[in-house]
This record gives C-alpha cells, sequence and structure tokens, in this order.
C-alpha cells in the first residue's frame, strides 16, 4: 500500500508541473485529479494489460476531432505509463507524415487543388508511416527518426530536427484527428457537405479521392493499431471552436508567422468537416475506449471495451 502511494504521488507530481506549463500557454485545465484518478490511470492500466498480453511492442491509437486535445492527452499518458509501469513510450502524430508542401503542390496539380491544403486522406507519406511504425515493432530494433512538422510553415522540418528514437519502445502512441476512421460508401459521397464541397469540388474528384484513400492506405496503417482511444466531441462545431484555440496557442508557441486567422481556420475546418462528422456518429462504436468530451472541454464519460 505504501509502494502504491509513493507511485501515485510521483505520478501526481508530474501531471500537476506538466499540466502547469502547459497553462502557461493559455490552457487552462479542470477537475485535474479527478480526471488524473478516473480517466488516466484506468486507460494506462488498461494500455499495459494489452502490453502483458501480447508480450511485444503495441501500437495505441489516439483519435478525436482538431484541437481536442490528443497530444495533451498522449503526453499524460507517457508520464503514467512510465512512472507506473516503467515503460517505454513513444508520441507522434499522424500530422508529422504530411507530404511536404513541394509534394503536395505537385498533387493539387496533378489530381486536385484542394489537395494543396494538409489534413485529409492523401496528404500524407502513408508509405513512410507505414514503414516506421513497422521498424519500431521489430524484434531486432535499429535507431531511427520520426519526422515532424511545421505547422506554422505548413512544410517539414529539415531532417536534423526530426524526433531520433535509439530505444525500442513498449509502447506506440499514435494520435490523429482520423485515426481509425472508416471511409463512406460511395452514395454518400454525392450530396456536398458544405460551401467548399459545392464551389470546388463539383466532379466529386477530391471527396472520392481522399474516400479512397481511406479505404485503403490508411486502412492498412489503422489495422496495426492494438487499442483505440477516441475523443468524442459534443458535436463539430467545438472543432472549430477548439482548432481556434489550438491556433491561439501554436501563435504564441511558434516562432513562424504563418498562423491562421479565425477565418482562414473555418475555410481549413471544411476540408476536415465530412470526416470528422462520420466518425462522430460511428467511431465509438469501433474505438476500444471511448472518451466523451462536454462542451467546456471537460472528459464527461468515458466507455470501455
Amino acid at each position: 500500500m505504501i509502494e502504491k502511494n509513493s507511485i501515485f504521488l510521483k505520478i501526481k507530481e508530474k501531471y500537476l508541473n506538466f499540466l502547469f506549463k502547459e497553462e502557461k500557454g493559455k490552457v487552462l485545465f479542470y477537475d485535474k485529479l479527478n480526471q488524473l484518478k478516473n480517466f488516466y490511470i484506468p486507460i494506462c492500466d488498461l494500455i499495459f494489460k494489452k502490453y502483458l498480453k501480447k508480450k511485444t511492442t503495441i501500437i495505441i491509437g489516439l483519435s478525436g476531432g482538431q484541437g481536442s486535445g490528443k497530444t495533451t492527452i498522449g503526453k499524460i499518458l507517457k508520464i503514467i505509463l512510465k512512472i507506473k509501469f516503467g515503460l517505454n513510450v513513444v508520441c507522434f502524430s499522424l500530422d508529422d507524415f504530411y507530404k511536404t508542401l513541394s509534394e503536395r503542390k505537385k498533387m493539387s496539380r496533378k489530381i486536385h487543388k484542394l489537395f494543396l491544403t494538409r489534413g485529409v486522406p492523401g496528404t500524407h507519406d502513408t508509405k513512410l508511416l507505414k514503414s516506421i511504425l513497422l521498424k519500431l515493432k521489430k524484434k531486432n530494433f535499429k535507431s531511427l527518426s520520426i519526422p515532424t512538422f511545421d505547422k506554422s510553415k505548413d512544410d517539414r522540418k529539415n531532417k536534423k530536427r526530426w524526433l531520433k528514437i535509439t530505444k525500442k519502445p513498449e509502447i506506440i502512441i499514435f494520435e490523429g484527428w482520423c485515426v481509425g476512421a472508416i471511409n463512406q460508401k460511395k452514395k454518400d459521397l454525392i450530396k456536398p457537405i458544405n460551401t467548399l464541397e459545392r464551389k470546388y469540388d463539383k466532379q466529386m474528384i477530391w471527396r472520392n479521392k481522399v474516400n479512397y484513400e481511406l479505404k485503403n492506405k490508411y486502412m492498412k496503417i489503422f489495422k496495426l493499431i492494438d487499442k483505440l482511444i477516441f475523443l468524442k466531441v459534443p458535436n463539430f462545431k467545438y472543432v472549430l471552436k477548439w482548432r481556434i484555440l489550438q491556433e491561439k496557442k501554436l501563435k504564441l508557441n511558434s516562432s513562424g508567422k504563418n498562423t491562421m486567422s479565425p477565418i482562414k481556420i473555418k475555410e481549413f475546418v471544411m476540408h476536415y468537416e465530412r470526416t470528422s462528422k462520420q466518425m462522430i456518429r460511428n467511431l465509438d462504436k469501433l474505438s476500444d475506449i471511448t472518451i466523451s468530451l462536454d462542451r467546456k472541454h471537460r472528459f464527461s464519460k468515458i466507455t470501455l471495451k
């Protein structure tokens, strides 16, 4: 009992210190200790149980709309898994695998101009992503580097600034806005969902290609996931609201000048709307763990399978 209390106190200290640093970026966290006890620690216990069962590196998918808090949550899970179970955890984002700006420019010329904007399936380097996930799981692990993306410059960082992984991880936390998402039926693509689709995708070239990518290349990657955690937002309007808050934080913490105005963010988020709404409707049926977020961005409910 004394040892358990000691471990909890270490977790609590590290967790609160981490949140304190995050709050300096003007993000406020509510009900911190209850969320630690009722959400984060039980999730980590489940992850550890899965790891013991598999006896090899496991991949945890962490999915949710833009601004839902995936990156922060991934870092908190890493803190707990390291302190409580001594596990080596690697966290990275689907966002870091965006194709370079020059690659997306080429894609926009050859396929559809909407592919210039990063985000949707088709704008990631899925070949590199799958290769890195498989290398991280190999028994004969060799050190490697994971790309990082500078959103303020809308381009991939120089290889010298990539994340270096020198030790084989026991846990991989792979987060991204559409991680685990499934494609739609072709008949569901016909009706435009917003101004962007009505104005710029009249021939349905863009949304058909996005849907094809999701069904094929992305699904092969998502099948590698051992447990999927889904952060379910109340409805799509909060994706926009929280994405605006996320941009404010990016502006505070970035040296780049290419951050977006609220109007630009609204246009940007339209690219994500179709898949995001589809996920809100059905991803909780496919996920292993669903965390429901309330209108104030707080955890309100957890569903475990």
